[in-house]
C-alpha cells in the first residue's frame, strides 16, 4: 500500500516553484523552489527558524493576507510570489506602516477567517470548477449558505447561474450524506455479524469447556504512541467523532491522515491497528476517487474545441446530468 502511495504523489508531482517568504515582524526575505504547499511549509519553517511550538505555520500572501492553503490555488500562483510564514496563534493585520506592512500577532483589524472563508471558497471555485470535488462538506455548506448575490458578486456571474453552482453544491453535499448514512447503516450491520458470531462462540465454549483460568492483567503493555504531529487536533476530532470522516475532510487533510504511520494513528485516536488501517483504506479510496474525477473533467476540457475551459453552463449541466 505505501509503495502505491509513493507512485501516485511521485505521478502528482509538479515542477518546483520560486517564491520568497518572511516572518510576520521581519522585512528579510528568503528565496525558496518548492513543488507544493507541504514542501514550502517545511522549508519555511528551517529558514526562518520557527521551532516545533511555533507549528504548524499558516502561509498567507504578503500583498493582501489571502490564506493559501489549497494546494491547486498554490500551482497557479505566479513565481517569486512573496508568502508571510505565520507561526500558530499569529494573525495578519492590513494596517501598514509607510511603504511596508506591519505583521502584528493581536490588533483590531484582524482579517476574520470565519467571515472572510467563502470569499476565498469562491476564488477557488472562480479558478477553477472542478475544485468542489475536493473541498470538505463545511466549505460546500458554507458556499450554499452565502446569499446568492453576495456570491455572484464574488464570483463575477449572473444570480441564475450562481443558482444553479449552488444547486450542484447542495447535490454534492446531499451525494455524501447518502454515502455516510450508507456505510454507517453497513456497520452497524457487521457489528451485529460480530456479536452474534461472538455469542455463538461463547456458547459453544461454554459447553465444551467447563470452567477456563481467569487471565490476569499484570499491566505490562507498552505506554501508548504520542499524538502524531502532522495531525491537528481538528482532524483527529473529526476521524473520531465523525461515521464516515473520509467525506468530511478536504484533499489535503486526507493526504496528511494516509502519510501517518497506523500505529501511532491507533494509538492517537486509542483505537486497534486494524480499525486504523480500515480508516486508511477509506482515506485512500476517497482521495483517489477525487482525483480520477478531477483528473477526468481536465480531460474533457482539453478536449473540448480548442476552448481552455468549459462554460459555465455546460460544466455545470453535465456534473447535474452524473
Amino acid at each position: 500500500r505505501r509503495q502505491r502511495r509513493r507512485s501516485r504523489a511521485a505521478a502528482m508531482a509538479a515542477p518546483r516553484k520560486r517564491c520568497m517568504v518572511r516572518r510576520r515582524d521581519g522585512r528579510e526575505r528568503h528565496g525558496v523552489a518548492a513543488s507544493c504547499l507541504r514542501e514550502l511549509r517545511d522549508k519555511a519553517s528551517g529558514l526562518l527558524a520557527i521551532d516545533k511550538a511555533g507549528e504548524p505555520i499558516t502561509l498567507v500572501l504578503a500583498e493582501d493576507g489571502t490564506i493559501v492553503d489549497d494546494e491547486d490555488y498554490f500551482l497557479c500562483l505566479p513565481p517569486n510570489t512573496e508568502f508571510v510564514a505565520l507561526a500558530r496563534h499569529e494573525k495578519w493585520s492590513s494596517r501598514s506602516l509607510g511603504s511596508s506592512t506591519t505583521w502584528l500577532s493581536e490588533s483590531v483589524d484582524e482579517v476574520d477567517s470565519g467571515a472572510e472563508k467563502w470569499k476565498q471558497l469562491a476564488r477557488q471555485l472562480k479558478d477553477d470548477l472542478s475544485n468542489i470535488i475536493l473541498m470538505s462538506e463545511e466549505d460546500l455548506q458554507v458556499l450554499i449558505d452565502v446569499p446568492r448575490s453576495d456570491l455572484a458578486e464574488e464570483l463575477a456571474q449572473s444570480e441564475p447561474k450562481t443558482q444553479v453552482l449552488q444547486d450542484t453544491l447542495q447535490q454534492v453535499l446531499d451525494r455524501r450524506e447518502e454515502e455516510r448514512q450508507s456505510r454507517q447503516l453497513l456497520g452497524l450491520y457487521l457489528e451485529a455479524l460480530k456479536s452474534e458470531d461472538s455469542i455463538l462462540s461463547k456458547v459453544a465454549e461454554s459447553e465444551t469447556v467447563p470452567r477456563e483460568v481467569d487471565v490476569v492483567d499484570t499491566g505490562t503493555s507498552g505506554t501508548q504512541a504520542p499524538v502524531p504531529p502532522l495531525l491537528s487536533d481538528q482532524i483527529l476530532a473529526a476521524l473520531k467523532e465523525k461515521p464516515a470522516p473520509e467525506l468530511c475532510l478536504d484533499s489535503q487533510d486526507l493526504e496528511m491522515v494516509l502519510k501517518e504511520d497506523t500505529q501511532a494513528l491507533a494509538s492517537a485516536l486509542r483505537w486497534d491497528k486494524e480499525k486504523a488501517e480500515a480508516l486508511q483504506q477509506a482515506c485512500d479510496q476517497e482521495l483517489s476517487k477525487r482525483l480520477q474525477q478531477v483528473q477526468t473533467l481536465h480531460s474533457l476540457r482539453s478536449t473540448s474545441k480548442g476552448k481552455k475551459t468549459l462554460p459555465w453552463g455546460d460544466w455545470l449541466s453535465a456534473k447535474r446530468k452524473k
